[in-house]
């Protein structure tokens, strides 16, 4: 017990996880989830789904969410370095439209809860990451829904990316500090702003 320091966040249902390493000369070892730990954190959501990617500079997923079926993940990096962004999509909260991020490593081993009610994506500021997640539903296909990763007004600082809002969230325009193209799936150009988008 005792072995993950849990901080909460400014946004209510987003928590940062830092599990406890143990290393010495020979490398480390860490436990990446224990059910114990996290329900004397007072996390108690049961996962169902394990998903890994991986992606290279430049690439950005998001902002994602399932409309009938949420899902709360439990987000990591086992190689590189991501920001990582939630965005509060709860109508009834007062931090509806909000958004939060952190930079998850390989290094930091750092994990993200993202709970049900809020789109998530990530861009990755290494030359390839490779993210895995828990997940509390299981992927249903048709009951995806997605949100502007550039809408102005939630106005995420994405870090080290440069360019300008051009009123839509292509990726046009856009490169990361060293010259590397932004990347966006097809469908990820193609998501209305929070305006026009779903909500919980």
């Amino acid at each position: 017990m005792g072995q993950i320091k849990v901080t909460t966040t400014p946004i209510e249902g987003l928590y940062v996880i830092e599990p406890t390493v143990h290393g010495d000369d020979r490398g480390y070892f860490v436990e990446t989830y224990n059910q114990n730990d996290m329900h004397e954190a007072g996390l108690d959501m049961v996962f169902v789904q394990d998903n890994q990617s991986m992606s290279k500079k430049g690439v950005l997923r998001g902002l994602h969410f399932q409309k009938q079926y949420p899902q709360g993940k439990l987000v990591r990096v086992i190689k590189g370095r991501v920001f990582d962004v939630a965005v509060d999509l709860r109508k009834n909260s007062s931090t509806y439209g909000k958004w939060f991020g952190v930079e998850l490593t390989a290094e930091n081993n750092k994990q993200f809860y993202i709970s049900e009610g809020f789109a998530h994506g990530f861009l990755v500021l290494s030359d390839e990451a490779e993210f895995c997640y828990k997940c509390t539903d299981f992927y249903h296909p048709g009951d995806e829904g997605g949100l502007a990763w550039n809408d102005p007004e939630i106005g995420i600082n994405w870090p080290e990316l440069e360019g300008e809002y051009q009123g839509s969230c292509s990726a046009d325009g856009y490169t990361m500090r060293d010259g590397t193209p932004l990347t966006l799936s097809d469908k990820d150009q193609k998501w209305a702003v929070l305006k026009e988008t779903f909500s919980f």
